[in-house]
């Protein structure tokens, strides 16, 4: 190998665009991109590939990704507990947190909670742990 390999995309599945495209702008503050067949969500530098409805996956996955079954942390820009609030003030309901975490910058606090199709979510923010 030339040079460290890194993660170029992730591909999650929804089961209503409008829906979804809406809580990945307002809740997790996702730039909803428009592509030839559906959409992708870039978050920061990072995007989200979308397989939803009327699309067949393009290379076709012997077992393709389905609604609801991805788990995935997004690094959240502050403290842990602006997080919370903004989760509450979207009516999102926070599965499990504060707890402390390892991500992949090392230690720090994270809040769980859930897409529409119920694809588990990850807001992790770096520096002092929660008392």
């Amino acid at each position: 190998m030339s040079g460290p390999a890194r993660i170029d995309h992730v591909v999650i599945a929804v089961s209503d665009w409008a829906r979804s495209n809406a809580f990945y702008a307002d809740v997790v503050g996702a730039a909803v991109e428009a592509r030839d067949s559906g959409f992708a969500y870039r978050i920061g530098d990072q995007r989200l590939n979308v397989h939803g409805p009327g699309l067949e996956p393009d290379p076709v996955a012997s077992r393709p990704v389905v609604p609801g079954n991805s788990d995935l942390c997004i690094e959240w820009q502050g403290p842990i507990e602006t997080a919370m609030r903004h989760l509450e003030a979207c009516g999102v309901d926070v599965e499990l947190g504060p707890v402390e975490r390892e991500g992949s910058r090392g230690p720090g606090t994270s809040v769980y909670f859930r897409d529409p199709d119920g694809t588990l979510l990850e807001f992790i923010a770096y520096g002092p742990a929660v008392a």
